[in-house]
């Protein structure tokens, strides 16, 4: 049995590169009236391998391996600008993510007023 580490990284790797990102975890970029709300992730990630061989009596030569990663992807929050302001609201408080989706409907409020429309 041949073990291929570097091809299994290599797997890994590319794994990791297209599922840890923010589109996958919370969604894309959007914006709401006059602000523009970019998702922000946590990532941690670990990887373990180990391999042997050896040789008993009756039984005869044996190898054998394995490999294990591990990824953890968390949103933390959203950078929020507003012209040239810039501002966290994070995902990780009780306040933090219930905060953004609290302040929505005023957003909409005030960007229907801001545009002419009336209240639904």
């Amino acid at each position: 049995m041949e073990l291929h580490f570097e091809e299994l990284l290599d797997k890994v790797t590319e794994f990791i590169k297209t599922e840890a990102s923010t589109e996958t975890v919370i969604g894309n970029q959007f914006e709401l009236g006059e602000f523009k709300c970019v998702p922000v992730i946590k990532v941690g990630m670990g990887f373990g391998s180990g391999g042997g061989e050896g040789m008993e009596p009756k039984k005869g030569k044996g190898q054998g391996g394995g490999t294990a990663a591990g990824v953890g992807i968390a949103p933390i929050g959203f950078l929020v600008t507003r012209g040239e302001e810039i501002s966290f609201l994070s995902a990780t408080k009780a306040n933090g993510l219930s905060a953004v989706f609290e302040k929505v409907p005023d957003l909409i409020e005030r960007f229907a007023k801001a545009k002419g429309m009336e209240k639904v």
